[in-house]
């Protein structure tokens, strides 16, 4: 199993003197340590306007490390296709594979926060719709040997072909999963899954039944099921530590993912289950935080949780430190301890990397 580094940037708290200028500056030297010390990829939120995250342009974030890294993945966390024309979507992703030397994995989602759609001029009740068409552009874009060209509900666009193409010939593409709408459409579009465990828990019970869903409706749409990865929200320590990060958590879920959730009866039928999410936060206290949205605890409270998430078939799990306005000081230092304690009882390509370096 694979771990990469993983953020939304948020950084909406009172009790947080740090600018959103500080923060990204921040975001880009975890991302540089993560491929420092062995972590497969880093996966970079975008969020607009303060509404959840403050990194706006992922793109531009990894493309200033391409100088810096020789192996890390780069990718968005994800890419809010509704909010973006998918010819510039295609050619900036293009241009960063070829940079990165064909080290870019692409993910798409559709957000979830009306009110990043409003100052764009983007259409948020047709936003699922709007993403399905922008994901056979890019496709398109990507992988049409010649010129192409597309007629749909959204977008018209002559016969063409962009520039520079991917420098790999298929990019490993994915699709952010929270709801049964999204994840069939991943199926029928022939995308690999990312879950984040929480909503998969709510949306089908578990993360082993996320993944056995998304295996059952490959079968019935006869499409080859892809690679399935996960997030997580993650706090390696015991006692004050598990303390001081159970209330950061409750944190981000009341300052930075409350607000962000437009409760709209209005909202189209596909996104009505973020009521739902608004709800459950509601009712969560710390004390009831537990794998199935963070993991917390000692290093082999830890790993056995990631040995369940093994087993449910899940091939990489990229780790939300940086989450609630934790210190960047203790952040590296984390990431540091998962490393050194957590990941080498799992295969991977840091194991490489450590026999590389010795």
């Amino acid at each position: 199993m694979e771990f990469g580094y993983f953020t939304l940037s948020d950084n909406n708290y009172d009790d947080i003197q740090r600018t959103p200028e500080q923060f990204i500056l921040d975001i880009r030297e975890e991302a540089l340590h993560a491929d420092k010390i062995g972590m497969h990829s880093a996966w970079i939120g975008e969020h607009h306007f303060d509404s959840l995250g403050v990194n706006s342009c992922p793109h531009i974030l990894l493309a200033s490390l391409v100088s810096e890294t020789k192996r890390i993945r780069m990718a968005p966390a994800v890419s809010v296709m509704p909010l973006h024309h998918p010819l510039r979507v295609a050619e900036e992703w293009a241009t960063l594979d070829l940079l990165s030397g064909g080290r870019v994995d692409f993910a798409v989602g559709r957000g979830y926060d009306a009110k990043e759609y409003i100052p764009f001029g983007a259409d948020y009740p047709t936003a699922l719709e709007r993403m399905e068409e922008g994901i056979h552009i890019l496709k398109k874009a990507w992988e049409a040997p010649g010129k192409w060209s597309h007629k749909g509900r959204f977008y018209e666009i002559p016969e063409m072909t962009i520039t520079p193409r991917p420098l790999q010939k298929k990019l490993p593409f994915y699709m952010a999963c929270f709801s049964r709408a999204s994840m069939e459409l991943a199926v029928k579009m022939g995308l690999d899954i990312i879950y984040a465990p929480f909503a998969a828990n709510m949306t089908f019970g578990s993360l082993d039944n996320a993944v056995q869903e998304y295996r059952d409706t490959c079968a019935k749409y006869g499409t080859k099921p892809g690679k399935a990865m996960c997030s997580y929200f993650i706090w390696i320590g015991e006692g004050a530590e598990e303390q001081y990060a159970r209330e950061r958590q409750m944190a981000y879920f009341r300052r930075a993912v409350k607000p962000a959730i437009l409760q709209d009866e209005k909202a189209p039928p596909s996104m009505l289950y973020m009521n739902n999410i608004v709800k459950i936060l509601d009712g969560v206290q710390a004390g009831d935080l537990g794998d199935k949205s963070i993991l917390l605890g000692s290093p082999q409270r830890i790993i056995d949780s990631l040995k369940r998430v093994e087993e449910a078939g899940i091939e990489e799990v990229i780790l939300y430190f940086n989450v609630g306005g934790k210190p960047h000081k203790k952040v590296l230092e984390q990431m540091d301890l998962f490393m050194s304690d957590i990941a080498p009882h799992f295969d991977g390509s840091h194991k490489r990397f450590k026999l590389a370096a010795e």
